[in-house]
């Protein structure tokens, strides 16, 4: 059963090694986004300093100054075991434990739609997570409170709950979204409670928002506000503004 496969019994055959001339930085900040990806390149001049290599291809990861501080930033891969991986490796290349995480979401509460979302919670509906916690059925998004804070100071328009992460884009059937509102659920994403699981393991400190994208809380799925959610500009600044703070 997936749910028994945590083992922190025995050594791991293969294992992430911190790279030769880390860079230090304050503060990683990942985006899912190829036109974020272009706008930070463009706007605060990163440059690439190390790359993620796998058989779909090379993705640079770039380091960048701004106030005075120095950041890491990468464009991540879709989905929990892609981006898990992701942050295995990218780990390995930066002097850092301060991880900055945002992307978009399908909001199961129409209350919601439109806002920042902050995950509390998130329901492990994958199975990477399971190899890095202990069975449960919920995982805590470990420094929600400290988002949502920063989004209560800078006034921005923000709900707070539960999430629901699945492997399964196609899945999301009428009965589990159902069991997941009834839970408390107020957004389904594809990758937060196996980037908190991973983070928790190897002590690394993830600062997690979504910006509400698609809508599920209506009789069709709505999903006129998905390109924007996902590549809008200002959900950059928005974490880079967090990311000062942290």
């Amino acid at each position: 059963m997936i749910t028994h496969s945590f083992d922190n019994k025995s050594h791991a055959v293969i294992n992430p090694i911190n790279k030769e001339n880390r860079i230090k930085c304050n503060v990683v900040i990942v985006t899912f986004s190829n036109e974020i990806e272009n706008y930070v390149i463009n706007t605060f001049n990163a440059k690439k300093v190390n790359e993620f290599s796998c058989c779909n291809g090379k993705f640079p990861i770039y380091a960048f100054e701004h106030n005075e501080k120095k950041y890491g930033f990468y464009k991540t891969l879709l989905g929990a075991p892609a981006s898990v991986g992701m942050l295995e490796d990218v780990a390995t290349m930066f002097d850092c434990e301060k991880f900055v995480v945002f992307g978009s979401t399908g909001t199961l509460d129409k209350s919601c739609h439109g806002k920042v979302i902050v995950p509390t919670f998130a329901y492990r509906d994958e199975g990477t997570s399971y190899h890095y916690a202990q069975a449960e059925d919920y995982i805590k998004v470990e420094n929600a409170e400290k988002v949502a804070q920063f989004m209560k100071k800078y006034d921005i328009p923000f709900a707070k709950g539960k999430c629901w992460t699945t492997d399964a884009f196609y899945r999301e059937t009428k009965n589990n979204l159902e069991k997941r509102k009834k839970d408390g659920c107020i957004a389904v994403d594809m990758e937060c409670s196996a980037m908190q699981a991973c983070a928790i393991f190897r002590g690394l400190d993830l600062y997690y928002f979504f910006l509400s994208g698609d809508l599920l809380d209506s009789p069709e799925w709505d999903d006129k506000g998905l390109h924007e959610a996902n590549h809008r500009f200002q959900n950059f600044d928005i974490a880079l503004y967090l990311a000062e703070e942290l």
